[in-house]
């Protein structure tokens, strides 16, 4: 599966750093996320690189037969619907229960420009005690990275400030959709 996805990625032009990261398991943001490619594009580096990525997608899409095929490509299935707040225990269980887990977020939270980005993939790393690595998809150099490991210090506004300046020459799918020197001090 590595090499196909290796030969996918060339024959299409891009390419990816071949690191693997030092961690069993981590929290990976995926940046800027302006596109639905961005994810066949970030499934392919990641599977080239050996790296087993899981992704949250909402419980609906779950319904067969997309279910199977889902969870095959590392899909956790989220109630999003539910404003319980059940979200991150979640997360840090499935993050105890496995011997290996990058979870992959797009602090975006959508393809379209905003405001504001989504402080869970944070949250979620400070609760399961994981790092973040800040992946990015690079469509000027045709390059994914799985980027920088950095440690959460507790201070959002402080660690959000520093994260966005490692995308500050990050070319998006869709430029006008990423806003990324916005503050972005945004919700869940």
């Amino acid at each position: 599966m590595r090499l196909l996805c290796s030969a996918i990625l060339r024959l299409w032009g891009w390419k990816t750093t071949n690191k693997r990261p030092i961690d069993k398991k981590a929290v990976v943001i995926a940046v800027p996320h302006t596109s639905a490619w961005d994810f066949i594009i970030g499934k392919l580096a990641f599977s080239s690189m050996g790296i087993p990525i899981s992704i949250l997608i909402k419980k609906e899409f779950f319904k067969f037969p997309l279910g199977p095929i889902l969870r095959g490509l590392g899909a956790i299935s989220v109630d999003r619907g539910n404003r319980n707040s059940t979200l991150i225990p979640q997360l840090v269980n499935e993050f105890n229960q496995r011997e290996e887990m990058y979870l992959s977020i797009t602090p975006e939270g959508s393809r379209s420009k905003r405001d504001k980005w989504k402080r869970g993939f944070y949250e979620i790393a400070i609760a399961a005690d994981v790092p973040v690595y800040l992946g990015k998809i690079d469509y000027g150099k045709k390059e994914c990275d799985l980027g920088e490991r950095f440690v959460p210090t507790g201070n959002f506004v402080k660690d959000i400030e520093y994260i966005q300046t490692r995308y500050k020459d990050v070319t998006a799918k869709n430029p006008e959709c990423f806003s990324w020197g916005e503050k972005f001090y945004g919700d869940k």
